[in-house]
């Protein structure tokens, strides 16, 4: 198992040629920044989510997590591993300018930075277009930056691939580093649980257990034949992922398909007059969040969710984008009414705008230095 290094360990290990990846991941972000914000909350176990009977953790702090706590929990569960956890409700507008915030600092470094969420991203280095020499170094500087300019701790994962270098930036959370070198991939994942590779959730992972596969090692020793009987589709990736090899690209113009919000209600609402208040709420979210992504998009789609957890949608595409929050609320309400009335009351309540035709600014050139990093 990789340790932390100094940058020393790397600048003379071999390995020309291959790329330089880190990612970074803050560490209980939503919870982290509450705790900034508010030192009464400071040391002490904190969920970030609703309380009420239908509630779920978006995330928690280090404290609760001694407890057992963990993000999407309910609410209930969590309240009875840890009876003195303080629920907090979700700041998004100021959680998404802190994630601004951060990516400006990635941006100083390098152009290619691949955002996965508000508080996690891809960062290719290959390019050491400020000519700090080293991938391990860069890495340092932007997580103590990240921590004098926020006030937050982020860890990071500096390795030659995407999958490695995000198995390692979960290795020594929180505040912490972990470098795997070219050279080291293999070992490292063989000693991998299966269930922290990316893309493998705790029903694949239990899968898994039952064909014998319980580590890295355990899925290399699989031959690719066996993988697509059991696997299908997933079965290159993970035929690959068990050998530490992984060729995607950092891709800094990853496209957002949509923009949306949800809402689960405390109580199912049957009540049309209801429904209509509740959709209107969540207009309010999901425009706020297209107005802070510049998005635009030409197809308005209305989700529910059932009593029995059934799920029922409708989507209206225009032939040019959404105009307006008015416009935007008008589809909404039209979609809704359509439904109405429905066969059960609604637990869940969801609107979204996609086919989306984005105003990001465009990243700047990639600038190569003269002096490539010599390794990591």
């Amino acid at each position: 198992m990789a340790e932390p290094a100094d940058e020393a360990d790397f600048d003379d290990a071999p390995g020309q040629g291959l790329r330089k990846i880190i990612h970074v991941d803050m560490d209980a972000f939503y919870a982290s920044v509450e705790q900034r914000d508010d030192p009464a909350l400071r040391g002490k176990p904190v969920a970030v989510g609703g309380d009420g009977p239908r509630g779920v953790l978006t995330t928690c702090s280090y404290e609760a997590r001694k407890f057992g706590c963990r993000s999407a929990m309910p609410s209930v569960t969590a309240k009875r591993l840890c009876p003195q956890l303080i629920f907090v409700r979700p700041r998004f507008p100021v959680y998404t300018a802190v994630s601004h915030q951060i990516r400006d600092i990635f941006r100083d470094y390098t152009p290619l930075v691949e955002p996965l969420s508000l508080d996690e991203a891809y960062l290719d280095v290959t390019a050491d277009v400020k000519g700090i020499g080293s991938a391990t170094r860069i890495a340092e500087l932007i997580r103590a930056r990240i921590k004098a300019e926020t006030g937050l701790t982020a860890s990071a994962g500096v390795s030659y691939n995407k999958f490695i270098a995000k198995l390692a930036s979960d290795q020594n959370k929180p505040d912490g580093i972990c470098v795997v070198r070219p050279g080291e991939g293999a070992a490292f994942v063989a000693a991998m649980p299966v269930k922290r590779f990316h893309g493998i959730g705790p029903r694949g992972a239990e899968r898994m257990k039952q064909l014998g596969i319980e580590t890295g090692a355990d899925l290399a020793a699989k031959d690719i034949y066996f993988l697509r009987e059991h696997f299908g589709s997933q079965a290159d990736y993970l035929y690959r992922a068990a050998r530490g090899i992984d060729l995607r690209q950092v891709k800094a113009d990853r496209a957002r398909k949509s923009v949306g919000a949800e809402r689960t209600f405390d109580h199912d609402i049957s009540s049309g007059a209801a429904l209509r208040e509740q959709l209107e709420r969540i207009v309010g979210l999901t425009w706020d969040r297209i107005e802070r992504s510049r998005s635009e998009g030409r197809t308005v789609t209305l989700k529910l969710k059932l009593k029995d957890f059934t799920g029922l949608t409708r989507a209206r595409s225009l032939p040019k984008p959404v105009r307006d929050r008015n416009q935007f609320a008008e589809i909404g309400h039209a979609l809704l009414e359509e439904l109405l009335p429905l066969p059960q009351p609604v637990r869940l309540m969801g609107l979204t705008l996609s086919q989306l035709i984005e105003d990001e600014p465009e990243a700047p050139a990639l600038v190569r230095s003269a002096s490539q990093l010599s390794l990591f």
